[in-house]
This record gives C-alpha cells, sequence and structure tokens, in this order.
C-alpha cells in the first residue's frame, strides 16, 4: 500500500474511532438520563418538592454525581411526560400530579381516591345487551344471553381520569337501573343495594395504546399509552358478577401494592 493510502487509512480509522467514541458517550449519558429520571419520578410522586419547584441543574448534578447534561436530558424526560414544566428564570416546575391506586384491596374507584378529591362519573352508555362469547364465558352465562352493559367516564375533580367498560350478570345487573351510578361506585351498589357481598377479584395489567374513541373520552391523544385494567370481580360465595375493562390515563394514575414472599 502507497505511503499517502496508509496515512488516508489510517485518518479514516481515527475518525470512525472518534465517532464510536462520541456515540457511546452519548449512548452512556442517555442511560444515566434515564435511571435519574427514574429516581426524580419517585419523587415528584411522593411529594418530595411541596413547593412544586425542583433544585436547581447543579444541586442535583451534585446530588446525584451526574453531569449537567445528564441532568438536564433527565429533566427533558419528565417533561415528555407531562410531569414537569421548565421555565427560563424559574426553574423546573412540578405541573402534574398522578394519584395512587392500590392492587391489594378490592375497592372501587371513588374509595380507593377518596383522599384525592371526588370521584364523578358520566353514564355514557347503560343498558342490557347480549353477552360477547368472551363475556359470557367470564361470567358464567349461556352464550348471548342479556348481560347489563354500562360504559362510563370517570373524572377526579373533573379532570377524565378512566374510561370503564363494565358487563354484569342481568338478574343482578337490573337492580342498578334505577341506581345512582353518577355518584356511587358498581361496588357499593352492588353490596348496598343488591345486598351482595362482594368476595375477591382476578386482576390483569396492562399498557395498550389509546384507540380513537378512548383518547377522545379521556382527552388524550390518540395512541397515547393508556394503562388498561381488566378486573373479574366474584361475590363471597365465589359467581363472578363484574367484569370490567377500565382504561386509565397512565400520565394521572400510579398503581402500587404490597407484595409478600412465600417459599
Amino acid at each position: 500500500m502507497p505511503p499517502t493510502d496508509r496515512i488516508r487509512d489510517h485518518a479514516g480509522q481515527g475518525a470512525a474511532t472518534t465517532v464510536a467514541a462520541h456515540r457511546s458517550r452519548r449512548r452512556l449519558r442517555a442511560d444515566r438520563a434515564r435511571q435519574l429520571a427514574d429516581l426524580l419520578r419517585r419523587q415528584l410522586l411522593t411529594g418530595a418538592f411541596p413547593d412544586g419547584v425542583l433544585p436547581h441543574e447543579s444541586t442535583l448534578a451534585g446530588e446525584y454525581g451526574a453531569s449537567r447534561n445528564t441532568v438536564r436530558e433527565a429533566l427533558d424526560l419528565l417533561r415528555g411526560e407531562g410531569l414537569v414544566e421548565r421555565l427560563p428564570g424559574v426553574g423546573t416546575l412540578v405541573v402534574a400530579e398522578k394519584y395512587p391506586h392500590g392492587l391489594d384491596r378490592l375497592m372501587g374507584l371513588a374509595e380507593t381516591l377518596r383522599e384525592h378529591g371526588r370521584v364523578s362519573n358520566e353514564v355514557r352508555t347503560m343498558g342490557p345487551v347480549p353477552a360477547p362469547a368472551p363475556v359470557a364465558d367470564r361470567l358464567h352465562v349461556p352464550p348471548g344471553a342479556d348481560v347489563l352493559y354500562i360504559e362510563r367516564l370517570r373524572r377526579l375533580n373533573g379532570l377524565p381520569l378512566s374510561l370503564d367498560l363494565t358487563y354484569i350478570p342481568l338478574d343482578i345487573g337490573t337492580a342498578l337501573l334505577s341506581a345512582d351510578l353518577e355518584n356511587n361506585d358498581v361496588f357499593r351498589l352492588l353490596e348496598a343495594a343488591c345486598e351482595l357481598p362482594l368476595g375477591h377479584a382476578e386482576i390483569t395489567l396492562e399498557a395498550v395504546n389509546a384507540d380513537a374513541h378512548s383518547a377522545a373520552v379521556l382527552q388524550a391523544p390518540q395512541g397515547a399509552a393508556v394503562l388498561m385494567l381488566e378486573r373479574l370481580t366474584h361475590l363471597a360465595d365465589g359467581r363472578p358478577v363484574d367484569l370490567e375493562f377500565i382504561r386509565f390515563r397512565g400520565d394521572r394514575i400510579t398503581m402500587s401494592g404490597l407484595l409478600r414472599r412465600s417459599l
């Protein structure tokens, strides 16, 4: 290889090495920013900043042993989630609150969030419908038998929080047709109005993309991730009584529970 080609080849290798090193540093900073965002998010949700203002970037950098650029990237991640807003000359402000929803007790939404405000229900649809096969199977009713279908938009302190689709066997659900569903949880009505004690529930929680209808009702961007809670509730005698598909706005709710290890 001619000397000039060797020099050119060596220079090219050096440039490639520099680019790779730069990408590696950026990737490492992104990893650290994500880790820092997770730590700060937890503090936001537990009220660690009661005045609603986060410490200065330099303070956060010192507390967490991070660079200023890493702190900025972490705050940008939180801003993208709608949790904070960064204002020049003011700092980083907490602009959103997430509400805790426990997963270790069988409670209605109003019972769960009673310490955080008033839950109101907009009953969008209510009435008997033929049970789709999966619903009939889960509720142990004959295929095609009528069940009570209820669709509610649930708000906390006036802000859309969840869209609930509920199926109840009609022999039980008929008693709810004249009940005050706008101001009460279905659980409370089943136990108080129908005198049916609840026993346990099976739940599944996953993230799904908001379809156009759900997004419009929840006033969320179409395609945004929402938390889908599927819950099948049984009476104390074991009979399945309430099948729900609940879509929560993920930017307004957190799910938590107490797990115990048994060997």
